[in-house]
């Protein structure tokens, strides 16, 4: 695991009646985010008790916050960004978290 990478858990509570329309925008900038030199990975999950409770957990090989928000201007971003007031019950809550650890069962 590199310790310089940018990782960033994000809560979304989407609207019931858009949830399967959130979705199908999520896995979209998701695939569009994959294609970029800084991306690592990202997951997307949904809560066991909360069908509208979802999270991402992205990483980037990016030094900083601001050196990856300088990159965010694009047209894809835009347009996601443009459809979120619509899906969502309020505001994405995105926390940045640090690295310190991972484990994985050998095999």
């Amino acid at each position: 695991m590199a310790n310089q990478d940018l990782v960033f858990y994000v809560k979304c509570r989407v609207k019931p009646e858009c949830v399967e329309a959130w979705r199908k925008a999520v896995t979209e900038i998701i695939e569009q985010m994959s294609r970029e030199d800084t991306f690592v990975s990202c997951q997307l999950h949904v809560d066991a008790q909360d069908p509208t409770l979802f999270t991402l957990y992205e990483r980037w090989a990016e030094p900083s916050v601001e050196s990856f928000l300088q990159r965010q201007d694009t047209p894809y971003r835009r347009a996601y960004e443009a459809l979120l007031p619509g899906l969502l019950q309020g505001p994405r809550e995105p926390q940045v978290l640090v690295p310190l650890g991972e484990w994985r069962r050998p095999g």
